[in-house]
């Protein structure tokens, strides 16, 4: 991957006159459940998004927390996911009325001090249901809030339904730590950053794991020597919805690993 690095500079300085330099936005999921592993968390360098679970004991101390260093909070909404997995409390299932999901989307948001969009935790059951994701998006446009669609099953209709409601909504690109292991989480981070020198900016998934954060207290400050930054996820949303995507190179990335919480 080190022979990458020479191209991927050279695509970086060559990006069509205008365009903003290459950045990342970064989410750190399932936030609340375990507070010295959140403030961990959110000790990381630079503008890192990070996705509470509202049910958690720790969700409202740390997002107040978050809020306070300056970094942008979304609620991590648990959605029924394949394989019957427990949900959190407040979870949202196929089985809801719609009133019921607008209702359980509602309380998420309200449970999380200054959140400002929201990603699904699991869904792979849920964002593939049409009339359940109807609902969520909703109640999110009511906001207005955005949504990141964490893309759990390639089957999922959450991003092109936000749209349709007139939500600001993007998907993730990558999954760092699927594998929790300090070599793998490198080797995600790079991919993260390669599709960002590609396509002008890219969309990275993390979980406060000993093993992804020590990888990112090392990589992140580095970045800017990289010719990449590192934005709130609203900003990336921002970018994508004004400028098109320029393309450095016809030469195709690696595929992305699918996440292992479905």
């Amino acid at each position: 991957m080190r022979a990458l690095w020479p191209l991927l500079l050279l695509l970086a300085l060559h990006a069509p006159a205008g365009a903003e330099a290459p950045a990342i936005g970064l989410i750190i999921d399932d936030m609340g459940y375990d507070l010295a592993a959140g403030r961990s968390a959110l000790a990381l360098p630079g503008a890192v998004t990070y996705a509470f679970i509202p049910a958690t004991a720790n969700a409202v101390s740390l997002a107040r927390e978050a809020y306070d260093r300056g970094k942008e909070i979304i609620v991590h909404l648990p959605m029924q996911a394949d394989g019957g997995r427990p949900l959190e409390a407040g979870g949202l299932t196929r089985d809801m009325t719609p009133a019921e999901l607008r209702g359980a989307v509602a309380a998420g948001l309200a449970a999380v001090p200054h959140a400002r969009g929201a990603n699904n935790h699991m869904g792979s059951l849920l964002t593939r249901d049409a009339r359940a994701m109807e609902a969520v998006m909703g109640a999110l446009s009511a906001g207005p809030y955005y949504f990141v669609d964490s893309r759990t099953t390639d089957a999922s209709v959450a991003e092109q339904t936000a749209r349709r409601h007139g939500v600001a909504a993007t998907r993730r690109d990558v999954f760092l730590d699927n594998v929790q292991d300090e070599s793998y989480v490198a080797a995600q981070f790079d991919l993260l950053v390669e599709m960002a020198l590609e396509r002008g900016h890219a969309v990275g998934i993390a979980h406060p794991y000993p093993e992804t954060l020590a990888v990112l207290q090392r990589r992140l400050p580095g970045l800017a020597e990289r010719g990449v930054g590192v934005l709130p996820v609203s900003r990336i949303i921002e970018r994508q919805r004004r400028e098109p995507l320029w393309h450095a190179s016809s030469s195709p990335l690696p595929k992305v690993a699918k996440n292992s919480k479905p």
